[in-house]
């Protein structure tokens, strides 16, 4: 069930379970994601999707790629998705991943555990190689990513602004095969 050295008891010992999403989690992704869109520059988004375009997002997610939550005593806590890398034919076999977590539960493993899962899905479905782009600085998410294999190989400079800053995107990689 993932790394569970960071966990505090009472989140270690309640009721887990890692699932696919279904169309009636998009109230819970929608207000999962809006503080991550508001209030960090994690999220290149200005204004967060409500539950009608989040519902259209994992439709849409759903066609090429595995979309997984995580609940804590039916609570859904993080989610995690997978899309297609870029529309050529040739990157069929490379996904880009995406995870968030609900502000209260960051740091107790739920990242971790929705992204080994995720992996395992691609894994098992024929993907060949993961990436990821990460928002820097964002230690946690690069130390989630290191921990679970990727490799930094590149960062693009000053590609997004947000709250009148210029932002850097970090590029990690994972190959399954």
């Amino acid at each position: 069930m993932g790394d569970r050295t960071n966990r505090s008891p009472d989140l270690a010992d309640r009721a887990r379970i890692v699932r696919p999403v279904v169309p009636e989690d998009a109230r819970a992704i929608a207000a999962i994601y809006a503080p991550i869109v508001t209030d960090t520059t994690v999220s290149f988004e200005l204004s967060p999707p409500d539950e009608t375009e989040m519902a259209e997002r994992i439709a849409q997610v759903m066609k090429s790629g595995p979309w997984l939550v995580l609940e804590i005593e039916g609570e859904i806590v993080g989610y995690a998705y997978a899309t297609a890398f870029r529309a050529r034919p040739a990157y069929d076999t490379t996904r880009e991943t995406t995870v968030y977590v609900r502000g209260d539960h960051r740091g107790s493993g739920v990242g971790h555990e929705l992204m080994a899962a995720l992996i395992a899905q691609l894994r098992g479905s024929g993907c060949h190689t993961v990436v990821a782009g990460i928002t820097v600085p964002n230690p946690p998410s690069v130390a989630l990513h290191e921990r679970l294999g990727f490799r930094h190989v590149g960062t693009f400079h000053e590609v997004g602004r947000k709250f009148d800053r210029w932002l850097d995107v970090a590029f990690y990689e994972l190959r399954l095969r």
